[in-house]
């Protein structure tokens, strides 16, 4: 089970992160978009260069103390097909240095065009009688509002390419709780619903750790909620969005794991590609990876006991 690997690769790095990738120009090293930019121009090519550049230095920076990255799709389609090609190989080259991938794209639909999503994303499409790997991604962020219909085509991807995903359940952003904290007439809250949805859809994707296929997104920012769902569905693998730029730290993301210090994976994405931002005695390799060891440090209480 795709969950499997990437608790795995957490327990070999003793470091339950992963780093969003959500590139901007305006994030970007002036000297890596001059690089880009002196080669293709000021357009969508350039651009798809400089993010693809920028991504592979971050990698590299972090690729033996994080298991996990999470492309974040929006950021690459905002450049048309040359961006979505630098997904691609942003993709290719985290797998090529051992690392996790979790595309983030929060897909959403049923039936048939849920399963060509989740094939595009997570497996193979068929080609005259043969196949190619579109995206090869390790896991998928998904909208779960549209029930079993939405989810059932991607458990079957998942089973045949032992693949993961990942559904919304309780999001960091300040209106989440519109919806998400209403409660139904059984008196259930709508998140905690979602996290039974998930856990019900997770029995088909059994692990060997105690987690399952169908992982839950649960933000940094609300830990009351995090301690409750961790509580209530201990088979439920969170991916924690929040830390960092949106607010969250060590101590609001701690109710997320057991008491192995697993049972989450928690997502920064501008603390760390900002650290030469912010660093600016160092290099963007070096304060990449002086983040990524802090970040550690703060959130990594559970494997030092």
């Amino acid at each position: 089970m795709a969950l499997d690997r990437l608790i795995e690769k957490i327990i070999e790095t003793k470091n339950p992160t992963v780093m969003g990738l959500d590139p901007k120009l305006d994030l970007i090293p002036e000297g890596i978009k001059k690089e880009a930019f002196e080669i293709h121009g000021k357009t969508p090519e350039g651009a798809a260069n400089a993010l693809l550049r920028f991504n592979k230095a971050l990698i590299d920076a972090v690729c033996d103390i994080i298991p996990a990255v999470k492309p974040q799709a929006a950021y690459y389609e905002m450049y048309g097909w040359q961006g979505v090609r630098a997904l691609a190989d942003t993709i290719l080259y985290a797998k090529s240095r051992g690392m996790y991938v979790i595309v983030d794209g929060k897909r959403n639909d049923i039936g048939t065009t849920m399963e060509a999503y989740a094939n595009s994303w997570l497996g193979e499409t068929a080609l005259d009688g043969t196949a190619f790997t579109p995206f090869g991604g390790d896991a998928l962020t998904v909208n779960g509002y549209l029930g079993t219909d939405g989810i059932a085509p991607l458990l079957k991807v998942c089973q045949k390419y032992d693949k993961g995903i990942f559904v919304l359940v309780k999001t960091s952003n300040p209106s989440s709780g519109e919806l998400q904290d209403e409660r139904l007439g059984n008196g259930k809250t709508v998140y905690e619903a979602m996290a039974e949805l998930c856990a019900k859809w997770g029995k088909e994707l059994p692990g060997k750790h105690g987690y399952t296929g169908v992982g839950a997104v649960v933000g940094a920012t609300y830990p009351e909620q995090l301690a409750e769902l961790r509580r209530k569905f201990p088979n439920l693998f969170f991916l924690v969005p929040g830390y960092g730029a949106q607010g969250g730290g060590g101590k609001s993301v701690a109710p997320a794991f057991d008491k192995d210090g697993l049972g989450a994976v928690v997502n920064a994405s501008r603390s760390l590609m900002c650290a030469w931002q912010n660093i600016t005695d160092m290099s963007l390799t070096e304060a990449t990876r002086c983040e990524a060891l802090r970040m550690r440090e703060d959130i990594g209480q559970g494997f030092r006991g």
